[in-house]
């Protein structure tokens, strides 16, 4: 595997990995009645989100 498409990938990885934790912190948020927080934690959870989307599509267009 050429360097970039392991990148690619592995940002892929991390990106769904970032996006579960951040789910995960913001469910901690809202069971502990914290506003802010699960706020923060859904907007991370989203840009995750997208990132791997966008990961997702630049994977997609190479295979």
């Amino acid at each position: 595997m050429k360097d970039k498409d392991f990148d690619l990938v592995s940002t892929l990885y991390h990106a769904l990995q970032g996006a579960e934790l951040s789910q995960q912190y913001r469910r901690d948020a809202e069971s502990s009645g914290d506003q802010a927080c699960q706020e923060f934690f859904g907007k991370i959870a989203g840009q995750y989100e997208e990132m791997a989307s966008h990961a997702k599509s630049i994977i997609k267009d190479r295979l």
